[in-house]
């Protein structure tokens, strides 16, 4: 891993142009970008640059995914084309994620990217002492060096993995995404706690890798933040395929003793499992930032910004702690929103009505904009219309794996959708349109007024436009 991590604190502080704290996609984007105009940058990362999307998150797990998924289809072989024997082995989906996807959790390419395009690179944690100012500590503790920065700081640091407050947990050697996308062997049995994306996706992925899979979720469905019609689709598919799906459950106490975990439940049953996986949330990673040096709240779950991404006197904030979306994409998004406002270009302002995101479970789950319900606490004139992805002409001929969903949100008073979801084969591909139709405002009347390709699965959007009302 090429940085300069020899220069001790000598009490000056280095003038350069701007410091980015945290090199996931957004912040590398970023300070690639504004070295690219000139400007001297440096970036400090306290762990792995390109974030968690690259070594944990987005890359990795879709990689299990796609090995999951091909398992499941080969299972479909017998309803559609004759006979397959599958033996599922998990040693080259690890090879995959070890080898292609992470280059073994080493950033010395994105280090080496960054370093190309003209930054300065430090490994260790950068605390603001002041505006425009920052100190890095090096990874063995000791002072780095200082910096004022004349353009100001850009805060990229992400979240972490978060843990519930469960008596025993701490002491349990439970896994996280970030444990799970490096195992190297499949668990017997496992409980996964937490029913959102990243639970969702890790629990299939391992079930149908044999794995006997439980999904313990504090809510009263899967994916809380999506349609309830996605989170109910997602469920009947699970319990289908082996996963038990416990809802509106709480884990009271945790344990764990030769191998073994024990999970008791506010029910009274407890569970037993040879693994859990704790999927419960994100921390913000602001809480040893240096943000009470400028009248910040280190103790806060996000940073306000404005259209420009100023979340103070010569600070920009981008990424998950802007509270917009915990996405890679949102991320990029408010980069080069950002940079733009660092250089002084010309750029649209930030704008958030039409945020997409997609869980890659089997189905998909696609959705942009607001949920109906968001949409009616807004105070919005709302109509809704639903179709079955698997009663349209393709999910016909699909056959088996075809189950989904499309629904649209429309304000009826202004007439655009404000809203929609995508749930099954290839529903974030099919979740483009409806984006874009969110995003521009396209006149509902003007999306009923389309041609719509036959026999395709977007073609049911078209159907779910006409079950408005």
């Amino acid at each position: 891993m090429s940085s300069p991590q020899d220069g001790a604190d000598d009490g000056a502080a280095t003038q350069v142009d701007l410091v980015v704290l945290g090199a996931g996609p957004g912040g590398e984007s970023l300070a690639s970008g504004a070295a690219a105009t000139g400007l001297e940058v440096v970036v400090v990362d306290r762990h792995l640059v390109g974030g968690e999307c690259p070594y944990y998150g987005c890359i990795p797990s879709k990689m299990m995914l796609r090995a999951a998924d091909a398992l499941a289809e080969a299972g479909r072989v017998s309803e559609l084309a004759g006979e397959v024997s599958v033996s599922p082995s998990w040693a080259p989906v690890h090879a995959r994620v070890r080898d292609e996807a992470t280059a073994d959790w080493d950033d010395t390419v994105a280090v080496d990217r960054l370093t190309d395009a003209g930054a300065t690179v430090y490994h260790g944690i950068g605390r603001l002492t002041g505006t425009g100012t920052v100190a890095v500590e090096l990874p063995d503790g000791s002072a780095g060096p200082t910096f004022e920065a004349r353009r100001g700081v850009v805060l990229n640091v992400g979240t972490r993995p978060a843990a519930p407050p469960v008596e025993g947990l701490a002491d349990t050697p439970y896994w996280t995404n970030r444990d799970a996308v490096r195992a190297d062997h499949v668990p017997g049995s496992l409980v996964v706690l937490g029913g959102g994306p990243i639970g969702c996706e890790l629990a299939q992925t391992f079930a149908r890798f044999g794995s006997r899979v439980t999904v313990v979720q504090h809510g009263d469905r899967l994916l809380a933040g999506d349609e309830p019609e996605a989170g109910r689709l997602l469920e009947e598919v699970f319990v289908a395929e082996g996963i038990r799906v416990m809802t509106g459950a709480e884990v009271t106490r945790a344990s764990y003793a030769d191998g073994t975990f024990t999970l008791s439940l506010d029910d009274g049953e407890e569970l037993v499992a040879d693994q859990l996986l704790v999927a419960a949330g994100r921390t913000p990673n602001l809480d040893d930032l240096g943000l009470e040096t400028i009248g910040l709240d280190p103790s806060a779950r996000t940073l306000e910004t404005d259209e420009r991404m100023r979340a103070g006197e010569r600070l920009w904030a981008i990424g998950d702690i802007t509270g917009k979306g915990a996405y890679t994409h949102v991320s990029m998004y408010q980069a080069a929103v950002a940079l733009a406002d660092v250089t002084g270009a010309e750029h649209h302002p930030a704008e958030y009505h039409a945020v997409p995101h997609a869980t890659f479970t089997d189905p998909e789950v696609g959705g942009v904009g607001m949920t109906e319900q968001a949409a009616r606490d807004a105070g919005l004139t709302v109509r809704v219309g639903v179709t079955p992805l698997e009663a349209s002409s393709r999910g016909f001929t699909h056959g088996p794996g075809a189950r989904g969903v499309i629904k649209v949100v429309e304000d009826a008073d202004a007439g655009v959708l404000v809203g929609a979801t995508a749930a099954g084969p290839s529903g974030g591909e099919i979740l483009g349109l409806l984006a874009l139709a969110v995003h521009a405002r396209v006149p509902t009347a003007t999306l009923r007024s389309m041609i719509y390709a036959y026999p395709t699965f977007h073609r049911a959007v078209e159907s779910a436009l006409d079950e408005l009302g």
